[in-house]
């Protein structure tokens, strides 16, 4: 049977678990496929840069958490541009441990939660931290990362769903991003980008021209 940490102000082995349940969005506990449009208007961040560090650990309420520090290159959305790194905490540990007591701990991040490695370079769409916990996901979690390989980007699903039903009804696109709503799939880096900063800047959903 697995065993869950306790620490000394929590009532019983499992109310770490049940609180993180309580509080953790909507889209946690079930993974919904989310669209580049749903992704953008879902973030309150979206930032890209290099992973730089991904340690974990346990909050002083008991709660799991992977932490995660990025270099920002970039901040579409949210972000403060001259901020040079953005840290957060997302639920669950990197890997099994032991604790002092013996107990082997098994509360990893959960299934369909994105996965950090140091030195990659990514774009995360992530919600607002939970007022309770700060813990931090990536909107429509693993669809919400999306880590470079040979200049595209790609999330975890291969960016399965990534612009279906996507419409963007604005004159002056580029063949480039054209191209992106057109093939889906890994999507070439430089375009991504550019058309996630237009999309932002020019309001594209708000206004109804990016549905």
């Amino acid at each position: 049977m697995m065993k869950f940490y306790r620490p000394a102000r929590l009532a019983g082995p499992f109310t770490t678990l049940l609180l993180w349940l309580a509080i953790m969005p909507a889209q946690a506990t079930q993974l919904v496929q989310q669209n580049l449009t749903k992704l953008i208007s879902g973030s309150e961040i979206i930032i890209s840069g290099q992973v730089t560090k991904v340690t974990d650990g346990f909050a002083k309420n008991g709660i799991p958490f992977t932490e995660v520090t990025i270099a920002v290159s970039g901040a579409p959305k949210g972000a403060d541009p001259a901020q040079s790194t953005y840290t957060f905490r997302q639920f669950g540990l990197l890997a099994p441990r032991t604790l002092d007591d013996g107990t082997r701990y098994l509360g990893l991040s959960p299934v369909g939660f994105a996965r950090w490695q140091e030195g990659e370079i990514v774009v995360a769409f992530l919600h607002k931290p939970a007022a309770k916990t700060g813990m931090q996901s990536t909107t429509g979690l693993a669809q919400g990362k999306f880590a470079l390989h040979g200049g595209k980007y790609v999330n975890q699903f291969d960016n399965q769903g990534l612009f279906d039903g996507v419409a963007i009804n604005v004159p002056d696109l580029t063949n480039a991003q054209h191209n992106l709503l057109k093939q889906g799939g890994p999507a070439d880096a430089t375009a991504f980008m550019d058309l996630i900063r237009r999309a932002v800047d020019e309001k594209w959903v708000e206004q109804g021209e990016m549905r």
